[in-house]
């Protein structure tokens, strides 16, 4: 069994109302060296979900930054050439837009790909 550490990845489309609508996990076992997220953004929901006008071109760009980065390399800029703790750390610190993610919780997995589907599968689909 293997230590990970995963958090929940939320669109929050007014910030100072703090409501969000959860969108996707992502998923740290170091162990492993693995860095993972799986998102989706599910418009038909946020429509019915606010009344603010959401750009979905942005926010699409926005998640794919946050897998960019994961999979680290250049493609994911400066941020994901880091080592892979710092890229999760990066990406899971407290932030006030309309992308944030959950507090970081912590477990036990055999394989961090499955933990990661049945995360996925549990938290937002």
């Amino acid at each position: 069994m293997h230590l990970f550490e995963y958090a929940v990845l939320r669109v929050v489309p007014r910030v100072e109302r703090e409501e969000f609508l959860n969108v996707g996990v992502i998923l740290y076992c170091a162990a492993q060296g693995f860095l993972e997220t799986r998102c989706q953004l599910p418009e038909d929901r946020l429509r019915a979900f606010t009344a603010a006008g959401l750009d979905f071109d942005d926010l699409r760009a926005r998640l794919r930054a946050f897998e960019r980065i994961c999979q680290g390399r250049r493609a994911g800029g400066p941020i994901g050439q880091l080592a892979v703790a710092s890229r999760f750390r990066w990406l899971t610190a407290t932030r006030s837009t309309v992308i944030q993610t959950s507090a970081v919780h912590p477990g036990l997995c055999e394989d961090p790909v499955a933990t990661l589907a049945r995360l996925y599968e549990q938290l937002v689909a």
